[in-house]
Order: structure tokens, then C-alpha cells, then sequence
């Protein structure tokens, strides 16, 4: 079955917090016009502050789980969005035809080290979310490439 979804790999280093919640937000608020996919250069699981937080916002991460990059470089994927500036610097080469764009967010976990209570941190991860959820909404169809005919 063919399909006219975009196909947006979201990539970061560890494919535990922000490339997860980019993907759960495209999954959400894109379902019927994005194919979302999230992937790591180096993956660490998947983060509990992250699923908490976007369950808050009512998006479930059910099923969630952590992948390498490696997986999706001989899938069809439109675009590559790398949401961490060493996943940028890392980021395979795809087969030509896939634009790669590069969107950095901060990182919720480094952020929260320094936090003195349990709010404290999750309030990191919630101000993230939301702008990766800004960013998640504002996907333009500008950013689909011209498919070949059929």
C-alpha cells in the first residue's frame, strides 16, 4: 500500500528524550500526513521524565523504544531532522534525495542535573516539549520533496 505521508526521521544522540517526543508529537498531531520515526547515533533507552511529561500533555509514548540510526538508512524517508547539535555533526549520509535539517533543542536531562527538586527537573523537560511541539506543528508541506510518479 503506497502512501502519502511524509517520512520524518527524527535524529539526536542517545533517541531517549527530544528525538522521542518530536516523533510522539508528530505521531499526534500529524497522524494522517506524517510517517514520524525517532533514532539515535548512540541509544540509551527510553527516558521516564519524557514519557511523564508528554503524557501530561496528553500524548501517550506507549510502545516507545529506542533505536539506532542505522535502521532507517536504507528506509524511504523524506526528511531527517536532527534535534541535537551532535547528532548534527554525526548524522549518516542518507541516499540522495533526503533533506536533512537540522533543528537544536537543549537537553532536558543535562538540564535538570542542577535542579533542586523533582518539579524542578520535570519543568526542563516541559518547556522542551513544548517547543519541540511548536516546532512538530509548524512542519510545513514545504518541506515534502516532489514524489516520482507512481
Amino acid at each position: 500500500m503506497k502512501t502519502n505521508r511524509l517520512r520524518v526521521l527524527f535524529l539526536c544522540t542517545g533517541n531517549s528524550c527530544r528525538s522521542q517526543m518530536a516523533e510522539y508529537w508528530c505521531r499526534h498531531l500529524h497522524p494522517d500526513s506524517i510517517e514520524a520515526y525517532s533514532a539515535g547515533t548512540d541509544p540509551h533507552g527510553v527516558n521516564e521524565n519524557a514519557v511523564r511529561v508528554m503524557a501530561e500533555a496528553g500524548v501517550s509514548m506507549q510502545g516507545a523504544r529506542s533505536n539506532h540510526v542505522d535502521e532507517f538508512v536504507d528506509k524511504k524517508l523524506d526528511l531527517v531532522v536532527t534535534v541535537c547539535d551532535h547528532a548534527n555533526e554525526n548524522c549518516p549520509i542518507f541516499p540522495r534525495g533526503v533533506k536533512t535539517i537540522h533543528v537544536g533543542f537543549e537537553d532536558p536531562p543535562r538540564l535538570a542535573r542542577g535542579a533542586r527538586t523533582e518539579e524542578e527537573a520535570l519543568d526542563h523537560y516541559r518547556r522542551v516539549r513544548d517547543e519541540i511541539r511548536a516546532f512538530v506543528a509548524s512542519l510545513p508541506d514545504s518541506v515534502r520533496p516532489p514524489r516520482e510518479p507512481s
